[in-house]
């Protein structure tokens, strides 16, 4: 009895773990290469023939067209992702030139999906073409790759350092001009303490100005006297001097 339950044990745990084993298989994405590939020489050969004009055409087109439009074309991209596309191409156009040939495919399947990636030929330089699939065959993205030769990759990083080491120094002069002009603060301090002492004696002196306007209009009095006197008595100014002036209050009626 209990070799027959042992056996019927042992039949149901292999009968469990083969269902296991074959449900990961079922969740295992298939990936028709073929058909990925193809989808990606339609696409490159389709931006190679398109103009400036052509990409405004699709990048001012309303989402809900351009959406139809790729489904009518059989492209299994969703529009946001293709408008991002064109921009890798035209920056890839930029760096490496026009596309003269295609050399070679290569599929290879991700963590998360999958890509397929074009070994190319363009007019400055070699490079490649990365275009990502997602795990419903759908593509996401293109990445365009430039191949530099090793005195292009040494001369990028030479200029890298010295635009680096520039921006250093030219931030350390920048302080040290600064912390130089610190040196003649006190002077200008000094300027303008000496600028508000004599604004001070200059309305200091202001009074001093009338004093002697005043000493002035009193001599003109004393002359005025001094002739009148004289006159009422039938005598010249010579012979008295006028030493001071005394103002009388006048009186009141």
């Amino acid at each position: 009895m209990k070799k027959k339950i042992s056996i019927v044990g042992l039949v149901l745990l292999l009968v469990f773990s083969f269902s296991g084993c074959g449900k990961k298989v079922e969740d295992k994405p298939v990936y028709d290469e073929e058909a990925m590939t193809t989808n990606v020489e339609r696409i490159v050969e389709t931006f190679r023939g398109m103009t400036d004009e052509d990409f405004a055409v699709f990048e001012n087109m309303p989402d809900v067209q351009l959406t139809m439009t790729l489904v009518t074309a059989e492209l299994p991209i969703e529009g946001e992702e293709f408008l991002s596309m064109i921009e890798a191409w035209k920056a890839g156009v930029i760096e490496c030139g026009e596309i003269k040939k295609i050399k070679a495919y290569d599929f290879e399947e991700l963590k998360s999906g999958a890509s397929v990636t074009l070994d190319a030929e363009f007019e400055n330089r070699d490079g490649e073409i990365v275009v990502n699939f997602d795990e419903k065959m759908k593509m996401e993205s293109m990445t365009v790759n430039a191949e530099y030769s090793m005195s292009e990759i040494l001369k990028k990083a030479g200029l890298n350092t010295v635009l680096g080491m520039g921006t250093v120094f030219v931030v350390l002069i920048f302080i040290s001009f600064i912390i130089y002009l610190f040196r003649y603060i006190p002077v200008l301090e000094k300027k303008f303490s000496r600028k508000s002492k004599a604004t001070a004696e200059v309305k200091t002196a202001t009074p001093v100005v009338e004093e002697v306007e005043e000493a002035a209009d009193d001599e003109e009095l004393i002359a005025v006297i001094a002739a009148a006197v004289a006159a009422a008595e039938g005598t010249s100014t010579d012979g008295f001097v006028v030493r001071s002036i005394k103002r009388r209050k006048t009186n009141r009626w």
